[in-house]
């Protein structure tokens, strides 16, 4: 049962339960529970020798339904009349992106080398010298169906995605996924009918991962289209189990520096505002060729937002942390332990260079604004924290300092664990100031006082 709980809530995969795979009687149960568990949106896994990265397998359209499960991959692309110093720089940052968020490790995950000079010699040379350089998977994107060939016999170990399959090259591109066992991207910009044809052919040809490239046209003229046509598709899948539309959905955002007019600037500008609104409306792989950081940062931040389980906040193990070089004189105060609160807080005392003891305490995940009103910041569970935390052999006073926004919680937290409380900001960027005006010895010795007073 506890298994089972866990296959619904889609925690495990069914391959999990060896039996059900290694024993011919149970053959029929196994797959019929992978029907019940099929995805509205097929998953295609992308491989380099190192790495892996899925996309789609997504089982509802609205986040709040349940969750979504694959965040979108990034892909930069590459291409084939760029200089060698120039790929190297672009693998460089797409290999080495790398930013802290509230405890997770924000990165890219693909590489997408373009034949621009159509020539399949130059573009084996490009794949060549990526696949020697770099460890991310590949999307080889190409409509000359010899050039793809071309890169596909550099890549020998892994998996890349074919971009891409249209009216005019469809059944060559169909072979080469064939026989090499590679998904293939299919496109048709500005034309849904177009597109589910052409991914009934392919289907029907052999080629079983498949995904659909409707057309991103970046610009205030095509953001309408690219909008719904996204939208349409995805509910196609979810809402009315439309088997053609069931494939992950690709957007290329790198059309705003064909489309749209202006300056570097302004055309990265238009690609950034292209990708959040593909992320937030159901594409399951970008390609960017922008490699700034006022572009990427945002993104990156953006997709870990959105693809969170809303089921599951996040948060950080409670527990005491030691920040800086505390002696038994430091301060100790104490937050929840919802993730962003605690990187917050624990960044703005690192940036006023305060040495502390922080006591973490387990809200459940929920914000110090939700957790008060919401009964997880408890009296009784910052006494079962200080306790466990052993810091009252640390320092020699008996003073916690708790979040200005439990202020009304003082009292109880005095009486729950015989320390004496000092109501701290309201806002964390303002604890450096805090601690300089109000943690001096004088104080200190006064509220110590009215603590044995008050025993």
């Amino acid at each position: 049962m506890a298994f089972a709980v866990r296959l619904v809530n889609l925690e495990v995969k069914p391959e999990k339960c060896t039996p059900l795979v290694e024993e011919e009687k149970y053959r029929a149960n196994y797959e019929k529970i992978k029907e019940l568990l099929r995805p509205m949106v097929k998953e295609i896994e992308i491989r380099s020798e190192k790495r892996t990265v899925k996309i789609g397998g997504e089982y509802v359209m609205f986040r709040h339904e349940m969750t979504y499960l694959n965040p979108p991959p990034i892909a930069i692309d590459v291409a084939d009349n760029m200089s060698k110093e120039e790929l190297a720089k672009r693998i460089d940052i797409a290999e080495n992106f790398k930013y802290e968020y509230i405890g997770r490790e924000l990165t890219l995950d693909l590489l997408a080398p373009r034949s621009v000079t159509n020539d399949p010699e130059e573009y084996k040379k490009l794949v060549r010298f990526v696949v020697s350089n770099s460890s991310l998977p590949l999307v080889l994107c190409s409509l000359n169906p010899k050039a793809l060939e071309a890169g596909l016999g550099e890549v020998h170990d892994g998996k890349p995605l074919l971009y891409a399959a249209t009216k005019d090259n469809w059944r060559e591109v169909a072979e080469l996924a064939l026989k090499h066992k590679v998904p293939v991207v299919v496109s048709s910009p500005g034309n849904l009918d177009m597109l589910v044809t052409l991914a009934n052919t392919l289907a029907k040809y052999g080629v079983e991962e498949i995904a659909l490239d409707p057309g991103t046209f970046a610009g205030t003229k095509g953001l309408s289209y690219t909008l719904n046509a996204f939208t349409m598709l995805r509910w196609k899948a979810c809402n009315e189990d439309y088997e053609l539309a069931s494939y992950p959905l690709v957007g290329t955002p790198i059309t705003a520096w064909k489309l749209v007019d202006g300056d570097t600037q302004t055309k990265a500008w238009w690609e950034a505002i292209t990708s959040a609104m593909l992320i937030t409306r159901y594409a399951d792989l970008l390609i960017l060729h922008s490699i700034e950081g006022w572009v990427l940062l945002p993104l990156v931040m953006l997709r870990f937002n959105i693809y969170t389980d809303p089921r599951k906040p996040v948060s950080v193990e409670p527990g005491l942390r030691i920040i800086g070089d505390p002696d038994e004189n430091a301060p100790v105060m104490v937050t929840g332990n919802f993730a962003l609160t605690y990187y917050i807080v624990m960044g703005d005392i690192e940036a006023g260079k305060i040495s502390c003891y922080l006591l973490v305490t387990d809200t459940e995940g929920l914000s110090v604004e939700s957790a008060v009103p919401g009964r997880k910041f408890l009296p009784e569970k910052v006494a079962e924290a200080l306790e466990s935390s052993g810091i009252s052999e640390k320092v020699k006073h008996r003073i916690l300092i708790i979040p200005g926004k439990a202020a009304r919680l003082a009292g109880d937290i005095e009486d729950a664990t015989g320390w004496k409380v000092l109501v701290g900001p309201l806002d964390s960027k303002d604890i450096p100031k805090f601690i300089e005006e109000k943690w001096k010895p004088e104080v200190i010795e006064e509220l110590m006082r009215e603590l044995k007073e008050r025993e």
